[in-house]
């Protein structure tokens, strides 16, 4: 590490102070300080200038940590988590109602919603690219765990519905006409791509972090 990372590095870990997480914010920013070097060589003169002038000074940089200690990993994780099952409980509170319930007004809204089917699944696929955009914005490179984690958790409710349609434990004939062939092939290929897509936001959220 040359005299300009170090000298930035270590001015960051003495402003950071006692911070609860000092560790792994001066390991996320050895790490930017060092992809930053490496993508803009310059002067090592200038090195501590061009750090500062991308990623600020470290007296910005603790002040913005320091006001985040309330936002813990634990609140977030939980308050996506809770999207998810509300996302799911709406779901199955709908479906159970079409099917008890001859409302005229529930039936519309069913087969309109099953017409744009397509649709409802890339919005869950937006919902969970921002789930990782939003970690990784909030906790960069400690943030990685918290999204494994919290996927985990997450896709619990969704695999324990398909298990349920599956072995029809619930009545199979009330998921008509969502699963037809094509329909249970993209599904499949949807739910597929949601660590994929949780990843890659989690990947962007960490980058702008800084």
């Amino acid at each position: 590490m040359s005299d300009g990372q170090q000298r930035f590095i270590e001015e960051l870990a003495k402003e950071i102070g006692d911070h609860i997480d000092k560790r792994d914010i001066i390991a996320e920013y050895e790490l930017h300080v060092y992809e930053l070097i490496e993508e803009l060589p310059v002067d090592e003169k200038d090195k501590y200038d061009v750090i500062v002038k991308r990623l600020g000074t470290p007296q910005e940089i603790a002040k913005v940590w320091k006001q985040e200690v309330g936002m813990t990993p634990r609140k977030t994780q939980w308050l996506f988590v809770l999207c998810n099952i509300a996302i799911f409980i709406g779901g199955t509170i709908l479906t159970i109602c079409y099917n008890l319930f001859n409302w005229i007004w529930l039936g519309k809204l069913w087969f309109a919603l099953t017409d744009v089917s397509f649709i409802i699944m890339l919005m869950y696929i937006l919902f969970w690219g921002l789930l990782g955009y939003e970690i990784g914005k909030e906790f960069g490179h400690r943030g990685y765990r918290l999204l494994k984690k919290t996927f985990v958790i997450s896709i619990v409710p969704n695999l324990l519905l398909m298990y349920l349609i599956v072995f029809k434990v619930l009545p199979y004939e009330w998921f008509q006409p969502l699963l037809s062939f094509p329909f249970i092939v993209t599904a499949m290929f949807f739910t597929g791509l949601l660590y994929p897509v949780s990843w890659l936001g989690y990947r962007w959220g960490r980058k702008v972090s800084v």
